[in-house]
């Protein structure tokens, strides 16, 4: 009898061994799915009310300033973001740091905007480039790198990109939970 029954609970333990394993890989993901895959309450945007926000719109008056977000607490918040769909801390259009001989030098990356969220394959933080699926890369301006230094950069579909309306040849790479953006260049494939 203690046989049978031990010959009973091995396929029973098989069967629920089956169904557990799934569930641990996917805890081992944060909840995440990959590839195409429905996103998991843990990768829904957590910034912005989370929602994902519209692209920011070209500046009418080119030397408007930095627009900082002023807080009901009395506190400014000056770091570039996005908070009810409103784009703070971009900086005006002439600012020489983002001029460019040749704007978009190599080619234009065509899948940005609200449709198109990514997650980085690859992260070079010393060279301050990553890498999309494909091998589409970008660099993080300098000298907004500390921005983003700290990012979960391996965490999963994170991030959008933007075309930068005020400043030709740069793109901005808005994360979805953090609500900030930085601004980075298409280095191509």
């Amino acid at each position: 009898m203690k046989t049978r029954i031990a010959f009973l609970s091995a396929p029973v333990f098989i069967l629920a061994a089956a169904f557990l394993l799934p569930s641990s890989a996917e805890a081992q993901r944060g909840g995440r799915t990959s590839g195409g895959g429905a996103r998991t309450a843990q990768n829904r945007p957590r910034a912005n009310q989370g929602h994902i926000p519209p692209p920011p719109a070209a500046r009418s008056n080119p030397s408007e300033g930095r627009q900082a977000e002023h807080l009901p607490t009395g506190h400014v918040n000056e770091v570039p973001h996005v908070n009810h769909n409103q784009w703070f801390g971009h900086e005006q259009p002439g600012d020489a740091r983002f001029h460019m001989d040749k704007p978009f030098a190599q080619g234009r990356f065509a899948h940005s905007g609200v449709k198109y969220r990514y997650q980085v394959t690859r992260i070079d933080a010393n060279r301050h480039q990553f890498w999309f699926p494909g091998g589409r890369s970008f660099e993080v301006a300098s000298w907004d790198w500390p921005l983003c230094s700290d990012w979960c950069w391996d965490c999963g579909d994170d991030f959008v990109v933007y075309d930068d309306a005020d400043h030709p040849g740069w793109y901005l790479l808005y994360n979805v939970h953090t609500g900030v953006y930085v601004h980075a260049q298409y280095m191509g494939m």
